[in-house]
C-alpha cells in the first residue's frame, strides 16, 4: 500500500543504477543508457570550497542533526506560512531521495492517488530513510555519496564529472567560485544551467556564495573577490562516453521522453530492455551506402572547389563574412565576450590561435593542428546526410541514419534537420489533382506560365522556369510531367486546384511542418524533414492509411517483464484508388520519357528480376544547396536527403549537385545491397495490384526513344534532373520496353 522503503541491506550496498539496453528488431544489442560514468571519488578527492558551499547552502546543521533537522523543519513550515517558501530537507534527506527515489510514483503504492497523504507518506520515508542511513556511514561517507550521486545538468553526474565538464579540472582544484557555481546548480540545473543561462546561473553563483561568507566559509575580501569573478567555464573537456552513443540511440531516447515522463520512469537508471523495429541487416547496408557513395561526393566537391571556398551567394559570388558570422553562432563566442568585456582583437586571437586536435576525414580519425578558425573551415565543406526507411503497412521504422558520423556531427538529419524539399514535393500537387478528378492521363502543355497571386497584401508575379531554362511546348501527361519533373506543369496543376489545396493534402498525408502557402509551394521551397517526408510518401503503398511510425514496439524491466507495447495507428486520409494511382504515377520516373529517377538503371542488382518495380521522386533545391531522393519499393519507403549543414555551402552546377546526382545513388546502393542478401526479408517483385477497382484512365501512352548507352560516362543513364527538353528521351530498361502497363495494372 505505501510502496518501497529502502532496507538497512539496501542502503548498505545501494545500486545507484541498471543500464537500460536497446536491441535492434532482430535482437541486437544497439546502445545502453547509464549513469556509472559519472566515476565516483572519495572524501579526500574533495575540494573543502565543494563541501563548505554545499553545507551553508543546503544544511548549516548538517554536523548537529541525525538525517532529520526538526529546528529547520519547523521554521520552514513557520516561514510558509507567512509566505516566504523555503525548503528544509537536510544533506541526507536529500541523498534518500536522490539514491532510492522514495517521490517516484512506482515507489509510492496505493497512497499515490491521495494527495495529501501521499505527500506525508513520501516525506516521512525520506525522514525514516535519512536515519538508516545516518545509522550506517558517518558523515563524510554520506558526503561522498551525495557529491557522487548528484545530477549536476547537461547529462553531467557526480560531482567529477561535472568539475570536468564545466571547468575541466578536477574536485579537489575548484575555487570558491567554481564550487559556488556548481551547488548552485542544485536548485534546478535548468534554470541553471551556466551554458544556456549565464546570467541567471551567474546570480545564483553569488548567492551561494554570500551563504558562504554569512556563515564564516569564506571571508569578507574573499566573498568580494570571488563574487566579482565572471563563470570562467572551460568546455574543452572531451568527455569519453562508453555507451555507443549514436544517432539511433538519441532517436530512441527522443522517441520514449513522453512514455517517461508519463510512467515515471529513468532511463538511465531503471534498467529497462527497449526493443526498436530497426532491422540489424538493413541498417548495416544503409550505413556502408551512406559510406561509400558520400566518400566518393565529397571528394567530388572537394575537387569542384579546390583551392576557393564553397560559401556562396546565389548569384555565385563568395561570402566574406561567412567566417565571423560562424564563430559567433558559437556557444563559446557569448562566453569569450564576457571573459574579455568585447575585446575583438582578443576575441579574435582566441579563434586564430591553434592546439593539436583530432578531426574527422574519410580515411578515419586524423591528428591535426587547427585553430578554431581552420576548423570552421574545414567542417563547413563537409557534405552530410539523412536516411530513413519505413515498412508502410507496419509502420516499423527499419533504418535510422542521422548523418555521416556521430561523434563528430551530433545534428540528426533525419528529424532534427529540416530543409527545402525541391521537387520531392511535387508528388502532393498531384495527389491533390487526382484526388479531384484529374486522371493520370490528362494532358497539360509545357510552356511558360505566369501566375499572380497576393502576399502580405502586395500583388505578386511567379513566373516559373524549367530546371534548363527551356520549354519544349509539347502536351504532356500528368503522370510524364511528374516523371520527368516539368516546373511549368507542376505550376500550372497548382494553379488550377490551389496552393492552399496542396497544403492541406501535405499535412493530410503526414507533414507536421508549416508550409507557407504560396504558387510555388508544389516546387518545394518550404522546410521539411526526412522523417517526414517518408511519414507522407508511406501513405500511398499503406492504400491511403497515414501512419504514426513506430521506433519502438516493446519495453519490458530488468526482469522481462512487459511494460508497455506499441500498436501501429493509421488514419484513412486517401481513398484506396488514389494510393494506387499516385504508386502508377511514381513509376513514371523510371517508366516515362525522360524520368529523373532513370539513373538506378546503372544499378543492375535491383533489376535481377523483370518484374521489379521501383517509384521514386529526386528533388533539388535552389543553387543545388539540398539533393533528395524519396524511392519507393513494393516493401518499403526510403528518404535519402545529402547535403551541407550550412545552407551557403553547396555544389554549383546540375551535373554534380542535383538530388539525381547525390542523394539518389545511396537509395541504389542501399536496395541493390538488401536485395542481394537472400536472409534480408525484401526481394524484387512489382508493385501490388489494385486493391480496388480503378476508375480513371491511367494507361497513359508516351512517345519513347531510346538512347545510346554505350557512353563511357558514369552517369550517362541518367536523365537531367528537373529539365526538359524538345526531344524526349527514355532509358531502356533490361527487359522489354512496356508500351502499355504490365498486366498486374490492367
Amino acid at each position: 500500500m505505501f510502496g518501497y522503503s529502502p532496507s538497512l541491506q539496501d542502503i548498505k550496498n545501494p545500486i545507484l543504477s541498471v543500464a537500460s539496453e536497446v536491441y535492434t528488431a532482430d535482437g541486437k544489442l544497439l546502445a545502453q543508457f547509464y549513469k556509472e560514468n559519472r566515476s565516483p571519488i572519495e572524501y579526500k578527492d574533495l575540494s573543502p570550497n565543494l563541501v563548505n558551499a554545499l553545507i551553508a547552502t543546503e544544511d548549516v546543521r548538517f554536523y548537529k542533526h541525525h538525517g532529520v533537522d526538526y529546528y529547520s523543519f519547523f521554521s520552514s513550515l513557520a516561514s510558509t506560512a507567512k509566505g516566504d517558501k523555503r525548503g528544509a530537507s537536510t544533506i541526507t534527506q536529500q541523498l534518500a531521495k536522490n539514491l532510492f527515489k522514495t517521490r517516484k510514483r512506482k515507489s509510492q503504492g496505493v497512497v499515490r492517488h491521495i494527495p495529501v497523504l501521499r505527500t506525508v507518506v513520501y516525506k516521512f520515508k525520506e525522514w525514516l530513510t535519512a536515519y538508516k542511513i545516518e545509522h550506517i556511514y558517518n558523515k563524510q561517507q554520506i558526503l561522498t555519496l551525495y557529491f557522487n550521486t548528484v545530477p549536476f545538468g547537461n547529462n553531467s553526474f557526480g560531482i567529477k564529472t561535472a568539475t570536468l565538464k564545466y571547468f575541466n579540472k578536477t574536485p579537489n582544484a575548484v575555487t570558491p567560485a567554481e564550487a559556488a557555481m556548481l551547488i548552485g546548480m542544485l536548485k534546478a540545473t535548468s534554470t541553471y544551467n551556466p551554458i544556456r543561462n549565464p546570467e541567471r546561473t551567474l546570480e545564483r553563483r553569488n548567492v551561494v556564495l554570500s551563504q558562504m561568507n554569512k556563515y564564516k566559509f569564506l571571508s569578507d575580501a574573499d566573498y568580494k573577490t570571488n563574487s566579482a569573478q565572471p563563470l570562467n567555464l572551460n568546455l574543452s573537456y572531451v568527455e569519453e562516453d562508453g555507451q555507443g552513443d549514436s544517432y539511433l540511440r538519441r532517436a530512441v531516447e527522443k522517441w520514449l521522453a513522453k512514455w517517461l515522463k508519463e510512467k515515471d520512469y529513468d532511463l538511465y537508471e531503471d534498467g529497462l530492455k527497449i526493443y526498436t523495429t530497426i532491422d540489424s541487416r538493413l541498417q548495416q547496408y544503409a550505413e556502408e551506402a551512406v559510406e561509400e557513395k558520400m566518400k566518393m561526393l565529397q571528394k567530388r566537391f572537394n575537387n569542384i572547389w579546390r583551392g576557393k571556398n564553397p560559401w556562396r551567394d546565389s548569384k555565385g559570388k563568395e561570402i566574406v563574412d561567412f567566417i565571423p558570422k560562424a564563430e559567433q553562432r558559437l556557444p563559446i563566442y557569448k562566453i569569450l565576450e564576457k571573459k574579455f568585456n568585447g575585446d575583438t582583437t582578443k576575441i579574435n586571437e582566441y579563434f586564430n590561435t591553434k592546439k593539436r586536435m583530432k578531426v574527422f576525414t574519410w580515411n578515419g580519425e586524423q591528428d591535426t593542428t587547427f585553430s578554431p578558425v581552420d576548423s570552421i573551415k574545414y567542417y563547413a565543406r563537409i557534405l552530410n546526410t539523412g536516411m530513413m526507411s519505413i515498412e508502410p503497412t507496419t509502420g516499423k521504422i527499419k533504418v535510422w541514419v542521422g548523418g555521416i558520423n556521430h561523434k563528430y556531427f551530433n545534428y540528426d538529419h533525419v528529424n532534427q534537420a529540416k530543409r527545402q524539399a525541391g521537387s520531392t514535393f511535387k508528388p502532393f500537387a498531384y495527389l491533390t489533382a487526382i484526388d479531384n478528378g484529374f486522371t493520370p492521363c490528362d494532358k497539360f502543355t509545357d510552356k511558360p506560365v505566369s501566375i499572380s497571386y497576393t502576399e502580405d497584401g502586395k500583388q505578386e508575379v511567379w513566373s516559373p522556369n524549367n530546371a534548363d531554362f527551356h520549354f519544349s511546348y509539347r502536351e504532356m501527361s500528368l503522370r510524364w510531367a511528374m516523371g520527368k519533373s516539368v516546373n511549368s506543369i507542376t505550376a500550372q496543376l497548382t494553379q488550377q486546384v490551389g496552393w492552399d489545396k496542396v497544403v492541406e493534402y501535405a499535412h493530410k498525408c503526414g507533414i507536421e511542418s508549416p508550409l507557407k502557402s504560396v504558387p510555388s509551394v508544389s516546387l518545394g521551397s518550404n522546410d521539411v524533414s526526412v522523417y517526414e517526408m517518408v511519414r507522407a510518401y508511406s501513405t500511398f503503398l499503406n492504400k491511403g492509411e497515414r501512419i504514426d511510425p513506430l521506433l519502438v514496439t516493446k519495453i519490458t524491466d530488468h526482469d522481462d517483464k512487459v511494460l508497455e507495447e506499441f500498436e501501429l495507428k493509421t488514419t484513412k486520409v486517401l481513398s484506396e484508388e488514389t494510393a494506387w494511382l499516385m504508386l502508377y504515377m511514381f513509376r513514371g520516373g523510371m517508366e516515362e520519357p525522360g524520368g529523373t529517377s532513370q539513373a538506378l538503371w546503372e544499378y543492375p542488382g535491383l533489376w535481377k528480376k523483370a518484374s521489379n518495380q521501383i517509384g521514386g521522386k529526386t528533388g533539388t533545391s535552389s543553387d543545388y544547396v539540398d539533393g533528395w531522393y524519396m524511392g519507393i519499393t513494393k516493401d518499403l519507403v526510403t528518404g535519402v536527403w545529402v547535403g551541407a549543414d550550412d545552407r551557403s555551402v553547396h555544389f554549383n552546377t546540375s551535373e554534380s549537385g542535383e538530388g539525381s546526382h547525390t542523394a539518389l545513388p545511396i537509395f541504389g546502393s542501399f536496395m541493390e545491397r538488401v536485395y542481394a542478401d537472400p536472409k534480408s526479408g525484401y526481394q524484387p517483385g512489382p508493385f501490388p495490384k489494385p486493391w480496388v477497382k480503378i476508375t480513371k484512365s491511367y494507361m497513359c501512352v508516351s512517345p519513347r526513344i531510346s538512347i545510346d548507352t554505350t557512353s563511357s560516362e558514369t552517369d550517362s543513364l541518367s536523365a537531367p534532373e528537373d529539365t526538359t527538353s524538345a526531344t524526349p528521351q527514355t532509358v531502356e530498361p533490361p527487359q522489354t520496353q512496356q508500351q502499355n502497363p504490365p498486366a498486374e495494372d490492367k
